[in-house]
């Protein structure tokens, strides 16, 4: 079995010791260094093939979000680790797979290692489709088909080029099994993809004859990805 090789960034010796003796009771993570700030993990991710980091947001010198920004072109996740319930939207807007709030359980701990698993399997090898459950059966969509995922509480409704799919599925959940280059989320009860919109302003995105409302948490990230050069 392929470990999952993380580091734990935290600038409290007490919150890295914590995280530790979590992660060394889960099998499939392999830690590989402790840093107590961005230098530190900085010099690890260039001599080291890192998969995951740890990541504290609330730290000096140089910030957790600093920090994701500055390594947001590697191929590295991220879990943010904070106290801070604040740092949410800021954390979820750099597409993390998840965010944390201490004191950290070994349950929750487990959530988001799964939560990384899933996503990365499926960009790994479901590379250009998704399969859900609809009326009883496994539905085989292409990503190039979806036009966005609409969240009606518990269900999707996946608009497609063909069709209109309903799944019981949350939107958290589809959300880090689809390609991240083709898909973004605008919205809490919307994701779009990149490729179908026609036009957009700072309140909404029009896709065909749909309007779909964007949310002010997630405006600055949807311009940072649609208008980079």
């Amino acid at each position: 079995m392929n470990k999952i090789k993380c580091i734990i960034v935290d600038d409290e010796p007490e919150a890295r010791d914590i995280m530790e003796h979590l992660l060394k009771q889960i099998k499939v993570i392999e830690i590989v260094a402790l840093c107590k700030n961005g230098l530190e993990a900085m010099d690890i991710l260039n001599k080291t093939k890192i998969d995951l980091v740890f990541l504290d947001i609330n730290m000096p010198d140089m910030s957790g979000i600093a920090f994701a920004n500055l390594i947001s072109k590697k191929p590295i996740k991220i879990i943010f680790t904070t106290a801070y319930r604040e740092y949410a939207v800021d954390g979820f807007n750099l597409q993390a797979v998840d965010y944390l709030l201490k004191p950290i359980s070994l349950e929750r701990l487990m959530q988001s290692i799964q939560k990384y698993k899933v996503e990365n399997s499926f960009n790994n090898i479901f590379k250009d489709y998704l399969i859900v459950r609809s009326d009883r059966k496994k539905v085989k969509i292409n990503f190039n088909t979806i036009i966005f995922i609409e969240s009606l509480g518990d269900y999707l409704k996946i608009h497609t080029t063909k069709n209109t799919i309903i799944t019981r599925e949350t939107i958290s959940n589809i959300e880090s099994r689809l390609l991240k280059k083709e898909f973004i989320r605008v919205h809490r009860s919307f994701i779009v993809s990149i490729p179908f919109i026609d036009s957009y302003t700072s309140e909404y995105i029009q896709i065909k004859k749909e309007i779909i409302t964007m949310s002010r948490s997630y405006r600055d990230s949807f311009f940072r990805i649609m208008e980079r050069e």
